[in-house]
């Protein structure tokens, strides 16, 4: 595999609108990552080392419970809002299992909340374990600094497209959708070879990615697959689909898949910041036009031949549904 670097990019300076010609230089590297590799490293992201730990901690005394303690908060009882517990297997990526575990998580809203009243999919509160009784906490903690980590970033990218820095807040993330997930992917013999998540693209906005110190991420570059191993003190982002279609596939969502080829348990915690669940999906200004050579384009670009710049008439929910249902077919079955 082609060994390279992914950009490191300090954002500090998109946290303090003061610093211009700091926050465009910031966005103009922002604007050739994404136009390139689709990933960069993040540094500058405001989330303190401790909440990290605490997070990581908690995570993996979790996962270490027996499977039939992790199953009382199976996705199954979490309905509608989609949140809980998989086991191993329990998630698909292109129609094939994956060889890891997970907690879905998401940003937490009551029994009262309209959008819960009303049965919308992917909105209610997280399902939480009995133990270990920090896992909550730790969790919302990280979600808030997490998330005003990627309003930065999205200021830095609506910089780089000559807009206003807070056209994407304006248009589509005043109130974001906000899902969290946290991944264990066991050790596997060294001579086995089963993708703890097959190839994929992201599906909205922004992936802000914490690791652990494990290594296992790659990410389909021109080059051919890169590694995008743990940085000390940095995150890595990169752009979904969602973003790719808004710019006309100028910012390109990029193909990535994680093999953990370690012999160690890996663990990695990726939030997903993407439009207002009822945002109606329109072009950026300047990338409304789409013509059919660019889905064709795109689809031969891709491995599932699936263009995401095809025509596509309705809200971020309805487009996500759509995604999401193919992870989890069951789930779908009782939301529509």
């Amino acid at each position: 595999m082609p060994q390279a670097m992914l950009p490191i990019i300090d954002i500090s300076a998109l946290f303090d609108r003061a610093q211009r010609d700091h926050r465009e230089r910031t966005a103009a590297r922002i604007g050739e990552a994404c136009r390139t590799q689709g990933f960069f490293y993040i540094t500058g992201h405001r989330i303190a080392e401790e909440l990290q730990r605490a997070l990581q901690a908690a995570s993996r005394e979790f996962f270490a419970l027996p499977q039939a303690e992790k199953m009382r908060i199976g996705m199954l009882r979490g309905g509608r809002a989609w949140r809980g517990y998989f086991p191993v297997g329990g998630e698909l990526t292109s129609g094939k299992p994956d060889r890891k575990e997970g907690l879905y998580l998401g940003t937490p809203l009551p029994q009262g909340d309209p959008r819960v009243r009303a049965g919308w999919p992917l909105h209610g509160d997280n399902l939480w374990p009995e133990r270990p009784r920090e896992l909550r906490q730790a969790v919302l903690d990280y979600m808030a600094v997490a998330e005003r980590a990627a309003h930065a970033v999205l200021e830095g990218v609506a910089l780089s497209l000559g807009l206003d820095d807070d056209w994407f807040l304006r248009h589509y993330t005043a109130d974001p959708t906000v899902l969290f997930r946290i991944f264990h992917y066991p050790p596997q013999a060294p001579d086995e070879v089963q993708w703890g998540v097959g190839e994929h693209t992201d599906y909205g906005l922004l992936t802000l990615l914490l690791q652990d110190a494990v290594p296992g991420l790659q990410v389909k570059t021109r080059q051919g697959w890169i590694a995008a191993p743990p940085i000390p003190g940095t995150l890595v982002c990169n752009i979904g689909d969602m973003l790719d279609r808004l710019t006309g596939g100028v910012y390109r969502s990029t193909p990535h898949r994680v093999l953990n080829a370690s012999g160690r348990e890996r663990y990695s915690f990726p939030l997903f910041f993407d439009p207002d669940f009822s945002a109606k999906v329109t072009p950026l200004p300047q990338h409304a036009r789409i013509d059919a050579t660019q889905v064709a384009a795109d689809r031969a670009d891709r491995w599932d031949g699936a263009s995401v710049l095809a025509p596509f008439d309705g809200t971020y929910g309805d487009y996500l549904l759509g995604k999401v249902g193919k992870v989890f077919p069951q789930l779908l079955e009782r939301v529509v």
